[in-house]
């Protein structure tokens, strides 16, 4: 973790993750169906004009929580997808998810930090829906917010990869189910995933496997 305690690691560790995100919203807005999707809270009528890579360096710069929470949040963002397949990530949710998603791990994490109406400022939306979007993304989580340290060492290794061969990630459609299935098998072995794990669900990177 000691890596990207550096600005210039932790400003390539926002790219990745803004470009993921991207990615996962931009795929399930290719298999968009309504019939099976519902609505939230995190649904906006329209996309944002705000790309999601300067929406995430918004909150990295204003947020001033510690680089453990980007890690964390990335966590939780995946959890919610395995845990709420029918509100998969795309680009009428992923702001509000990804403003959510690091005001709670900044106060999982951390012991000071801003409270909701700065982190509303910060997202550009107002207090009462700073307040509804924790409430419903702490339930969509199931309150399940402890990170085992060998799941964040998991985590903070797949990103040290990633970024370090530029690769994609996994090509994972909106049913959950690998266009590789071979690769993602050698991922999950590589991971040593069991059912038994503290973490179970959310043990490896799915890439948001929403």
């Amino acid at each position: 973790m000691a890596e990207f305690e550096s600005s210039q690691v932790m400003q390539k560790v926002i790219k990745f993750l803004s470009s993921l995100l991207q990615r996962a919203a931009e795929t399930n807005d290719a298999f968009r169906d309504l019939a099976s999707q519902k609505l939230s809270i995190f649904h906006g009528l329209t996309r944002p004009t705000i790309s999601v890579g300067c929406y995430l360096e918004r909150i990295f710069k204003y947020a001033n929580c510690s680089p453990s929470c980007f890690i964390v949040a990335y966590i939780y963002l995946d959890r919610f997808a395995i845990k709420q397949p029918f509100l998969p990530i795309n680009s009428y949710n992923v702001h509000r998810l990804l403003i959510a998603s690091v005001l709670v791990s900044a106060k999982f994490m951390d012991d000071i930090f801003y409270n909701n109406a700065y982190y509303a400022k910060v997202g550009g939306i107002n207090t009462m829906e700073m307040n509804l979007l924790e409430m419903d993304f702490l339930f969509g989580l199931g309150f399940e917010l402890n990170v085992s340290p060998s799941t964040f060492h998991t985590y903070c290794c797949y990103l040290q990869r990633e970024m370090m061969f530029e690769s994609p990630p996994l090509n994972i459609t909106p049913s959950g189910t690998s266009t590789d299935s071979n690769n993602y098998n050698k991922l999950h072995n590589h991971y040593g995933i069991n059912n038994n794990n503290e973490d179970a669900g959310s043990t490896h990177p799915r890439q948001l496997a929403v």
